[in-house]
């Protein structure tokens, strides 16, 4: 049984025990709605219902009880406005809600002990994919699968965050939440700029997202468009604009990947065992065209120089496990003619480009999500730095390489470069930085007496070389010079995490830290040489 009660800037309880089941006109006076939240209580269905606009639904582990943490609902654009919250009946008469124009130890936030310092995380709650992804108007948008109400995955919305620069963000309020048809899986977001929706006008053209609708038991593909810049956004009335599980017989049909293509738009959608393409003169009416076996989940699909040779292109495929192929694309079919092949391994999981990257820019810049947890913390989830992708011609062929943007040196301060240093010199100079949160290591370790090396983080090893093997932490890993004894690498090790980034590039993966493993560094191996070392610390992106 749901009851209604309508919630101003009083608490839930005395407005209840004034006039429950009466009507109030009590209005929204703060900016933010605190909820209580705690992981002991099962989760409960509530509705909130603004005078005007649409209902968002919440799927939330409120507490009548001492809550593990406090979660919040932005509500600055409904100040003044009366909101009516539905609730289950065995809540009725706990004081659960409260406003405030902050957010709870809002001044602790960022600099928790276990906070990412230079990788994006959300205030609050869980965040996984990197949704629309997209430039516009001098700003780097980053939406992603957030749950803004509790740090385990649930309840999908689309979260939102800009740059200017890739590197400082600024989070917004969430830019699409659940609705009447489902929640909001992941999807891709356009500048139309020839106005092909109608949404807006080639003077004032819209941001179109395009998002999977999650319902029990059926996927469909949806679409919203933005006015004012991505910070709202208004559904289409038409919605699904593409319902294909008659046609898959299969209700993973998702993770929809937009962008032009000469005169249509093309979707690249992942559907039961692969990714298809659709075709549509208007980002509404969606023509099914093609399909490629062997992927799953978020799909990308791009154009990219080789070796930066606008006359030699190819197109890059992937899906969310970082696996691509190469091949060529005409509008409607993709054809491969290269892959399966792998340029980065570990944490990172459906990673995304951005659109709409200025020509004068040119670059293809990816964010991937990385699915590591922070102890303690009423945050999960955090985003990878965000890196450049080229193709290169290799010993093997064309193959993607993925480096940290050169926004990224803006943070990094040398702390001192060394070069020809003996095994036990190393040692003393990176030792130095024991116990360093944030830092960047970049180094050339020469094998010699023996054919495997590391380098650790306490018992954690960060670098893990097996040259006989050809393994990098487990991972396959075949250098350009299959004689070579030497191992470049460049390591960026934040709280929780460290990313590197081998031979320019060409490989790459990312760890969580193990926060018990200790905090000597230590390299290891049988009279290993250094010919160049170089130490960086890391400025936070949130000072």
């Amino acid at each position: 049984m749901y009851k209604s009660v309508v919630l101003g800037s009083l608490s839930l309880l005395s407005l209840l025990s004034a006039a429950y089941g009466a009507e109030h006109t009590v209005k929204i006076q703060h900016r933010y709605l605190h909820f209580p939240v705690s992981h002991s209580v099962d989760r409960v269905r509530m509705t909130l219902r603004p005078e005007k606009g649409e209902a968002i639904p919440l799927n939330i582990r409120l507490t009548d009880g001492t809550p593990d943490y406090w979660v919040f609902k932005d509500v600055e654009n409904l100040k003044g406005k009366k909101i009516t919250i539905e609730m289950p009946d065995h809540l009725k008469d706990a004081d659960l809600f409260r406003q405030a124009d902050t957010i709870p130890d809002q001044s602790l936030i960022y600099h928790e002990a276990n906070r990412p310092q230079f990788h994006f995380t959300t205030r609050r709650g869980w965040i996984n994919d990197p949704n629309g992804l997209i430039w516009h108007d001098g700003e780097y948008h980053l939406f992603y699968q957030h749950n803004p109400y509790e740090r385990d995955w649930e309840n999908m919305h689309w979260g939102h965050a800009v740059s200017t620069d890739l590197i400082h963000w600024q989070e917004l309020p969430t830019a699409l939440h659940p609705d009447a048809l489902g929640t909001m899986f992941s999807g891709t977001a356009v500048i139309d700029h020839d106005n092909d929706s109608g949404f807006g006008k080639k003077s004032k053209p819209a941001m179109v997202a395009a998002y999977t609708i999650a319902a029990p038991g059926r996927q469909m593909q949806g679409i919203a468009y933005s006015l004012d810049n991505g910070r709202t956004f208004t559904k289409y009335e038409g919605n699904p604009v593409i319902d294909s599980k008659e046609k898959w017989e299969s209700g993973d049909t998702r993770d929809p990947k937009v962008f032009k293509y000469g005169d249509h738009w093309v979707m690249v959608l992942n559907e039961r065992d692969g990714h298809s393409f659709y075709t549509s003169a208007n980002l509404r009416d969606w023509e099914y065209k093609s399909h490629v076996t062997g992927f799953w989940e978020c799909p990308d699909l791009f154009e990219l120089p080789v070796d930066g040779n606008p006359q030699n292109k190819l197109w890059v495929m992937y899906g969310a496990s970082g696996t691509y192929m190469l091949g060529n694309f005409d509008g409607e079919t993709f054809t491969p003619v290269s892959g399966k092949h792998r340029y980065t391994a570990g944490t990172g999981y459906a990673a995304q480009t951005f659109n709409n990257i200025p020509d004068s820019d040119g670059r293809r810049i990816q964010i991937s999500w990385s699915r590591i947890g922070h102890p303690g913390m009423n945050f999960n989830g955090m985003m990878l730095l965000p890196t450049e992708l080229t193709l290169r011609t290799t010993k093997d062929g064309p193959r993607l390489a993925s480096k940290p943007v050169k926004e990224v040196e803006q943070l990094c301060h040398s702390l001192g470069r060394w070069e020809n240093l003996t095994q036990e010199q190393a040692n003393e100079i990176i030792r130095r930085y024991n116990g360093s949160d944030r830092l960047r290591i970049r180094l050339s370790i020469e094998l010699s007496h023996a054919t495997d090396a590391s380098l650790s983080l306490g018992r954690q090893r960060l670098i893990d070389y097996d040259m006989n093997g050809n393994t990098l932490n487990g991972w396959f890993y075949s250098p350009q010079d299959p004689t070579s004894m030497t191992l470049d690498a460049d390591l960026y090790i934040d709280r929780t995490s460290a990313e590197v980034f081998v031979e320019d590039g060409l490989f790459s993966y990312s760890l969580g830290r193990d926060l018990n493993a200790g905090t000597e560094f230590s390299l290891n191996g049988n009279r290993l040489r250094v010919p160049t070392l170089e130490i960086f610390a890391i400025d936070s992106i949130w000072d």
